[in-house]
């Protein structure tokens, strides 16, 4: 009896049939990066701004003053009184009424000079020229209230984190497609409810919720695409996320199209809705239905694919040989139980976090070196497709593991050198850094590939949720990372970022090449890596294995 891969080889392994159901999917990347990216723009300087005194407001109209004459009359005393103060975290300690000359207001307060005039910490009524150009100026996250601009982004990764586990393993049990189709209703639903918080608090508990929908539509596609095709063809993987960057390229022209933060969400979140018509155009993962002992919908789903592909499944292809693993609920406990899933698994993790943590960490750092935002973030965005193609060129050549290690440890080192360059020479500086992304956006889609290659069909979608959570961890933390320790130097976040990357360049060396091999059926196909295919070089065959119908 044929193995899933032979009846996958006799149907067509990259045929007209997978190549519609990748582009189909490939647009999930799109919008994906868009919302891990979004907080770039959705959070940005709102521009000028300062605190009001109180009634100031009521002066301002009984008087006729535009908000530039306001602003000297309330900001500009306080800088002449006190030059380290700029009105904007903190205010004079004063209530103007009805009683307060419209031409000079401070003669109000009789021979005080404005240097004796108390002060005080701004804690609302702040003043924005562009009052919803971003959350900044939506929710006054301002001055002592900064931070919470970091927790947002935080809060978004932790739902990420949320959805590898819960999204990955509900794929894993109930069906790829169904929970895709699940996750982009609810991506596009919290979107909606995003772009209209009534205040801070609502805005991150649907935030946290998108970011958690949106990692089920990520992993699921990414998962889908890589099982529906042959050995040969799963750098397909890397395609998938050329269209992550190309969100990455998008995101910039929509921000700078469409003047609000509201409006930018709803233009990041209701083209999920469109990903719904799936339903009638992307199947079943067929290798995921033979897991869960339904042969006869798979092999339906087989003969579909051939005739799509303009090829013939022959009549005795009647069952299709498969594990004899005892199919369960998958844990954690089985990614560690065996010797190599085990060194697998944790290498991954830190792979993961390290990619996540300093890819999120050079986007975000655009946000406060200076420079044109919108053309800055382009150009970085344009920089990762050259990485792929260097994957393309290099994976089915000279492996996976050789690329991964190398393109880990040129962004640390990239990293390293960035900090230590001196400002005056911008455009070398500017050179390095450029390298540095490429290294780790380079790390960052091979991650994905050699996850997906390293973990049996039973655990692979759940592997690739618990290891690609450490990415997430690792957004978490790089907000933090970054703006504090920036705070102190603004280069200290590189050299972070060089050990990080340093270190996961020499521990993926040790994990197996798996170019050319076909994609594991159990836990004992896993462990054979080591043996049959990891140093030596050379691929194992298949062991034998039984089947159901």
């Amino acid at each position: 009896m044929p193995s899933f891969d032979e009846v996958l080889k006799e149907a067509g392994e990259f045929g007209r049939f997978q190549k519609r159901v990748f582009f189909l999917l490939c647009q999930t990347g799109i919008t994906f990066s868009s919302l891990f990216a979004s907080v770039v723009f959705l959070g940005k300087a709102p521009g000028s701004y300062w605190c009001r005194i109180p009634g100031a407001a009521e002066i301002s109209e009984q008087c006729g003053w535009t908000l530039e004459e306001e602003q000297n009359f309330t900001v500009l005393p306080l800088h002449l009184g006190n030059g380290s103060s700029n009105g904007e975290c903190e205010r004079l300690d004063i209530v103007w009424d009805a009683s307060v000359s419209c031409t000079s207001p401070l003669t109000h307060y009789g021979n005080h000079s404005t240097g004796s005039l108390p002060l005080t910490a701004c804690h609302d009524n702040w003043v924005y020229k562009q009052p919803h150009s971003s959350i900044v100026s939506e929710y006054n996250l301002v001055c002592s209230s900064a931070w919470m601009l970091d927790l947002s982004q935080a809060i978004l990764n932790l739902g990420f984190l949320t959805g590898a586990f819960t999204l990955g393993y509900a794929a894993d049990r109930y069906g790829r497609i169904i929970i895709y189709l699940l996750s982009c209703l609810g991506v596009g639903i919290c979107g909606i409810i995003v772009a209209f918080s009534p205040n801070f608090t609502v805005f991150l508990i649907f935030r946290f919720l998108q970011g958690m929908f949106g990692k089920g539509t990520w992993m699921t596609c990414y998962v889908i695409v890589t099982e529906i095709v042959g050995s040969d063809q799963r750098i397909v993987g890397i395609v998938i996320q050329i269209f992550f960057t190309l969100g990455i390229m998008i995101l910039p022209g929509i921000a700078y199209l469409v003047p609000t933060w509201q409006g930018m969400q709803l233009a990041i979140s209701l083209p999920n809705f469109l990903f719904l018509f799936y339903y009638w155009l992307v199947p079943e993962s067929p290798r995921w239905l033979l897991t869960r002992k339904k042969g006869e919908k798979a092999l339906k789903i087989m003969h579909n694919i051939a005739k799509h592909n303009g090829k013939y499944l022959s009549p005795h292809y009647s069952e299709i040989t498969i594990s004899n693993e005892e199919v369960s609920n998958p844990s954690f406990f089985d990614l560690v139980r065996t010797p190599q899933m085990r060194r697998n698994t944790l290498i991954l993790m830190y792979a993961w976090f390290t990619s996540a943590l300093i890819y999120q960490g050079l986007v975000m750092r655009l946000g406060i070196v200076g420079g044109n935002l919108y053309i800055d973030f382009f150009i970085s965005g344009a920089v990762e497709l050259p990485a792929a193609l260097l994957i393309l060129l290099t994976i089915d050549r000279i492996g996976r593991r050789l690329p991964f290690g190398i393109s880990n440890i040129v962004a640390g080192i990239a990293c390293l050198i960035t900090a230590f360059l001196p400002e005056d020479i911008s455009w070398l500086k500017t050179t390095v850094a450029t390298l540095g992304r490429l290294g780790i956006t380079m790390a960052f889609e091979i991650v994905y590939l050699v996850n997906t290659e390293l973990y049996p069909t039973t655990l692979r979608n759940f592997g690739v949720s618990l290891c690609s959570s450490l990415c997430d961890l690792g957004g978490i933390i790089a907000p933090f990372l970054l703006f504090r320790l920036a705070d102190v130097w603004l280069e200290l976040p590189l050299i972070i970022f060089s050990i990080l990357a340093v270190v996961c360049g020499i521990l993926v060396l040790f994990l197996p090449e798996t170019k050319g091999i076909s994609l594991p059926e159990t836990v004992e196909d896993v462990e054979q890596f080591s043996s049959h295919f990891g140093k030596c070089g050379k691929k194992r065959k298949r062991q034998d294995t039984n089947s159901y119908i």
